[in-house]
């Protein structure tokens, strides 16, 4: 019999956290974390980690357990997340993964396969010595003519993705994006996947709001730990909620700049996110406002009711 699962997706600040732990408290169960972002130690303002009195007792899993220089992969994920709604099953109780990154969410559910296939030491060797004679945006150029959809996807700086994409596609003769749009996609879980959603002028005011929170929390000393201790070049730090803030503490822009490009990037960001699911994933919506959380809340846990044992 498939193990039980919820999913919790949606845009940024639409209230995924709150709703999360609801879900948890009533239905016993811990939760995953769905963000590629909140793995990060040390960064916790930007990614708007939960606070502890937020979760209310609920163990949350897959926060913290990478520094920001180390890297991490959708396989990882998957494989951790797997793991995770194992134990937490074994243990008699409902695994909730919470979150808004589509790609991570959409591994676990639909089972994805990633392998080392098309790894060849040779074709990655001279990559890096090519990278090491022309330069990372040299390479990234030539992802970007092969495969555009990833080189969107990837920094330029992030050489060890860059690479490992073009060694694909030489040893392969398929792009990493042919990979993802051949993916057979399996449902190893019996999940429901509850979205939220809420209309776009009154969630881009809740974004603006978030930001103006996350300043007055310390996001700028946040950043600027992370800079000044040697992060300034790790992939985490291309993130949201940090790569604006570099050209303000390199001198290039000022601070409410860097305060209005943050919010601009993270509506931008929230638009993508809400296409995403509802392109990729079959999701049953609740439209939301501030004023009826109370009211909408109650509704999705009378629907969750069916799961319980």
């Amino acid at each position: 019999m498939k193990s039980k699962v919820i999913a919790v997706v949606g845009p940024t600040a639409v209230g995924k956290s709150a709703l999360g732990v609801l879900i948890a408290k009533q239905m016993n169960g811990e939760i995953i974390s769905g963000d590629s972002m909140q793995i990060y130690r040390t960064m916790d303002i930007g990614t708007a980690k939960i606070a502890q009195e937020e979760a209310e007792g609920i163990p949350h899993h897959l926060l913290d357990i990478k520094d920001p220089d180390e890297p991490f992969s959708v396989a990882e994920f998957k494989e951790r997340v797997q793991l995770l709604i194992d134990d937490i099953t074994n243990r008699g109780k409902l695994p909730i993964i919470v979150g808004g990154t589509g790609l991570y969410i959409q591994s676990v559910l639909y089972d994805f396969q990633f392998s080392d296939q098309g790894r060849d030491k040779a074709v990655s060797e001279r990559l890096a010595a090519l990278l090491e004679r022309e330069g990372p945006q040299s390479l990234h150029e030539r992802l970007n003519k092969i495969d555009p959809v990833q080189a969107e996807k990837i920094h330029p700086n992030n050489t060890r993705r860059v690479i490992r994409a073009l060694e694909v596609f030489e040893t392969t003769g398929m792009t990493m994006t042919d990979f993802h749009n051949r993916q057979v996609e399996e449902q190893p879980y019996d999940h429901v996947l509850v979205g939220l959603e809420m209309d776009r002028d009154v969630l881009y005011q809740r974004i603006n709001e978030r930001v103006d929170y996350m300043v007055e929390q310390g996001l700028l000393q946040e950043v600027s730990r992370l800079y000044w201790n040697g992060y300034r070049d790790a992939p985490a730090m291309k993130a949201i909620g940090y790569k604006e803030f570099i050209p303000y503490l390199e001198g290039v822009y000022d601070f409410d700049y860097a305060v209005a490009l943050l919010k601009r990037n993270s509506r931008r960001y929230a638009k993508r996110q809400y296409t995403y699911f509802k392109n990729k994933f079959d999701i049953q919506w609740y439209t939301i406002a501030p004023s009826d959380y109370q009211e909408k809340f109650e509704t999705i846990l009378s629907d969750l009711a069916g799961m319980r044992n």
